[in-house]
């Protein structure tokens, strides 16, 4: 198996943050709304609104003894209310809101960070909360850390479970059953553990080793899909995935010409024995990246207006870091652009209207077996890929 370079753990290019999103940093001795803030903590905010719903992605930094449990705690100024999250169990109370950590990010060394998500309604008002407290003392509060394991207060009861797939990737490639930079591919011609194929028909779509453009290294993987049903080229890895879990973690670098039309198009195609060999995909929708199940045509996000706006587009012209994660035991799925964790990409069980509603309407936990990287398109829609720097196995694989 091809290990990755050395320069493949570089850090991940920053995605955009979009253009409605608003942001506050509390940070230790930086006056903010006129009054200083104590050592011990900064909280970084940021939030994406749309009418009646957000997202919001929270930073905690620390500084000071290291904790081994936390709970970030804040009030809601509004009437937003938590319907789901990722990477912590938050729960609220009115208008308390409560974030602790999970089981595997507990542990926060003086100057280490931790993020997480949560995603929510509001109806009249949504202002973003000033007064973090984190382990029971304020952020901006008396100039003492934080104490290194939560004070004891009353819990309430959560209003979501975290994913059991949302977990933060790491930079390692560890015993993945696929991990290569096609460094070692000797011809123009996909070999050794990837073959060309056109899983349903072939139509006029190629697939090559190319020379002249890579993420890293010198060769890349380099599909020109074409448009129209039932035109599929694909380069299949030989590995097969099917004993891996209990979660597949899948990390690849992407860079496509053309944007994401509006017709069902796919470029990641897993064969899945949950649905008979019938394929788990991801692709777009109505110019956004989308999960597609080939067995009952269910997509995620839904594609309504709402579901759409939840996704994101995937930029052109350079190479994108895309991550996802598919838990084999449940139907929980995670996908990452870059260090975005894709709201609209996120199923964790529990059905939310114009995200996974639809998604969970089957229960069948997803079993891929294969990977294939490529171009299928169901009407308009030409485009050239390349991939690079891939990686699947059972341990997260950072960008």
């Amino acid at each position: 198996m091809q290990m990755l370079p050395p320069r493949l753990l570089r850090r991940p290019w920053t995605v955009a943050v979009a253009a409605l999103a608003l942001a506050l940093s509390f940070f230790v001795v930086v006056p903010a709304s006129g009054s200083a803030m104590a050592d011990g903590c900064r909280v970084d905010y940021t939030v994406d609104e749309w009418t009646g719903g957000y997202t919001a992605q929270v930073r905690v930094t620390h500084t000071g003894p290291a904790l081994s449990g936390w709970q970030l705690a804040w009030t809601y100024g509004g009437d937003q209310h938590v319907t789901s999250a990722w990477n912590a169990t938050v729960a609220q109370t009115g208008h308390a809101v409560t974030a602790t950590n999970t089981a595997w990010n507990g542990g926060l060394a003086d100057g280490g960070t931790v993020d997480f998500g949560l995603q929510g309604t509001w109806q009249s008002a949504h202002p973003v909360p000033t007064d973090f407290t984190l382990n029971g003392l304020s952020c901006g509060g008396d100039g003492t850390s934080p104490p290194t394991t939560p004070s004891p207060t009353a819990t309430p009861s959560p209003t979501t479970t975290p994913s059991p797939t949302a977990t933060p990737p790491s930079a390692e490639c560890g015993g993945a059953a696929v991990c290569d930079g096609f460094e070692d591919q000797a011809g123009p011609a996909p070999s050794g553990n990837w073959r060309f194929t056109a899983p349903d028909c072939q139509g006029t779509g190629t697939a090559a080793v190319d020379t002249g453009v890579a993420h890293s290294g010198t060769r890349s993987l380099r599909v020109d899909g074409r448009a129209g049903y039932c035109n599929h080229a694909f380069v299949a890895a030989t590995a097969d995935l099917s004993s891996v879990g209990p979660v597949l973690y899948v990390r690849m670098w992407v860079r496509h010409t053309t944007a994401l039309p509006a017709a069902h198009v796919a470029f990641v195609s897993m064969p899945d024995s949950s649905q008979g060999g019938k394929a788990l995909r991801i692709g777009g929708q109505n110019g956004a990246l989308q999960w597609n199940r080939e067995i009952d045509d269910a997509t995620l996000p839904a594609q309504s207006p709402v579901g759409v706006g939840l996704s994101r587009a995937l930029p052109t012209g350079s190479w994108q870091c895309l991550r996802f994660a598919v838990n084999t035991s449940t139907t929980g799925l995670d996908t990452w652009l870059g260090d975005e964790l894709v709201p609209g990409l996120h199923a964790d069980g529990v059905p939310t209207q114009d995200v996974d509603a639809q998604w969970l309407s089957r229960t069948t936990a997803p079993k891929p077996t294969a990977l294939r990287l490529g171009w299928e398109s169901y009407g308009t829609g030409d485009d050239t890929l390349w991939f690079d720097d891939v990686v699947a196995g059972s341990s997260p694989v950072g960008c």
